[in-house]
């Protein structure tokens, strides 16, 4: 119920909120599943299927995506303000982003392709880095000005990730 699986709702911060594809699925999910929880606020966690490598059960190899994206969510808040951003939907034509205005934007694009940004709130340069969700490659980009919308269009193809950075404190 609530769309978690698909569109989750967005945290509005009175409470921490787990998003766990045993009780959404019991065995499921995907990687735009991930960035769509971590992106609207959320604590994504993966039941990983019962396997045992060591008693000759493979490791379903399915998973995979699922896995490395868990990974790639938990290097952001390694780098950013995790503590100052928020779900913004209304700053992406997404609907997909986790913002600090005027700092840090963070937009997941499922579907790939453009994207427009809010940068409203933001006087100065930022910088554009571009993640492949499905690679795990960094792609940079030109410094995007403030004070405006932006349009962003990303250099793969599929689903991509958007960081925008403002290098002032």
């Amino acid at each position: 119920d609530g769309g978690y699986r698909d569109n989750p709702p967005a945290a509005d911060g009175t409470k921490v909120i787990l998003t766990d594809t045993d009780h959404l699925w019991g065995i499921g999910g995907n990687q735009a599943w991930v960035w769509k929880s971590f992106l609207r606020g959320m604590n994504p966690i993966f039941m990983d299927p019962y396997h045992d490598p060591d008693h000759g059960q493979p490791v379903d190899p399915m998973w995979e995506s699922i896995r490395r994206n868990m990974g790639y969510t938990r290097k952001y808040p390694q780098r950013m303000d995790l503590a100052h951003m928020t779900p913004r939907d209304e700053l992406a034509s997404t609907r997909y982003c986790l913002a600090h205005p005027g700092a840090e934007y963070l937009v997941y694009l499922p579907q790939g392709g453009a994207v427009t940004v809010d940068l409203s709130a933001c006087a100065h340069e930022l910088t554009v880095e571009w993640f492949n969700p499905t690679s795990g490659e960094t792609v940079g980009g030109a410094a995007a000005a403030g004070g405006t919308q932006r349009e962003f269009t990303a250099p793969f193809e599929g689903d991509a990730v958007l960081y925008l950075r403002s290098p002032r404190p």
